[in-house]
């Protein structure tokens, strides 16, 4: 009998697009201790398999590859944050933090059955929190008890919850993201409709939410995603994000999302959004919290 060959690895899915290898350099330097909050490793699939119940497949980009974009693009360190496709096989996760040799943090995925031993070694490669996609496209929510539970595991290490979630499901979870006892991210602001006034109705709601409860905090990343207008300037993002950094400038997060995994429309330049920070962030100081202090303090300093 002839030996079977091991399967390939699999080969990203051909509706979404492969990151940009060459972006342009920005001419926005963030300040020193600068930190991308919002980023992502994937595989190599032939060396960290995806998850057979993943809804897409990315393409391979490598802890090497995001050193090297965080470098060129000026900053210091990253959080780095499981995504669905590897379900909740942290293990290139945690590879790629151990090899930043403390210039990284992350945001790890569990369930239901994970060990005490488990958890401690995700918080020594430097995970200091776990993800709930809330996004039906790419994640089967679960009801709320599921979610409580996993809170409660890790709340005793003192990591925090991020929540990805559509604007229109901000409503239904409202009660569950309101009681999580810990500090509670929001990926993309919510995915607010950038098409509407930022005065509108939809927008209101997302603030309401963060005014009420103060220990929840936003990501204000995302441009390439939700804007209708599109690039260079994703000038309808700039007023949503704007007005979050000004209403609670200790309370929000920065990241590129590299390497940006669904995108359909059109792979943002990383360069070209990192300019986009003095139009959002539009002081020095606003920058500083945005970019230095508030990653520093939720993700370096142990609760």
């Amino acid at each position: 009998m002839t030996a079977q060959r091991p399967a390939p690895p699999p080969q990203p899915d051909a509706d979404w697009l492969s990151f940009d290898p060459d972006p342009s350099k920005p001419g926005y330097l963030p300040p020193p201790g600068a930190v991308d909050a919002h980023c992502h490793v994937f595989g190599p699939g032939d060396v960290f398999p995806y998850a057979p119940e993943r809804k897409y497949t990315p393409t391979d980009a490598g802890k090497e590859q995001l050193f090297a974009l965080r470098d060129f693009l000026g900053f210091e360190r990253n959080v780095i944050v499981q995504a669905t496709c590897h379900g909740a096989d942290n293990r290139a996760l945690a590879d790629a933090l151990v090899a930043a040799g403390g210039r990284a943090r992350g945001v790890a995925t569990i369930r239901p059955g994970v060990s005490a031993a488990e958890l401690a070694d995700l918080h020594a490669a430097g995970v200091r929190g776990i993800r709930f996609n809330f996004v039906r496209r790419l994640a089967d929510p679960k009801p709320d008890d599921y979610y409580l539970g996993l809170t409660d595991l890790v709340a005793e290490l003192g990591w925090h919850v991020v929540v990805y979630f559509e604007a229109a499901d901000l409503a239904e979870r409202w009660g569950l993201f309101s009681n999580l006892p810990t500090v509670v991210v929001v990926d993309h602001m919510g995915r607010p409709d950038v098409s509407q006034p930022v005065d509108g109705p939809g927008f209101a709601l997302y603030l309401r939410f963060l005014h009420e409860n103060e220990n929840v905090w936003s990501k204000v990343s995302g441009a390439e995603r939700l804007s209708v207008s599109g690039p260079p300037q994703y000038a309808d993002y700039v007023p949503f994000a704007r007005r979050i950094i000004e209403a609670f400038p200790d309370r929000v997060l920065w990241g590129t999302d590299w390497p940006h995994p669904n995108m359909k429309s059109h792979m943002p330049d990383d360069g070209a959004l990192v300019d986009l920070i003095p139009r959002i962030a539009t002081t020095d100081d606003l920058q500083r919290r945005l970019l230095v202090d508030n990653p520093q303090r939720l993700y370096w300093e142990e609760r």
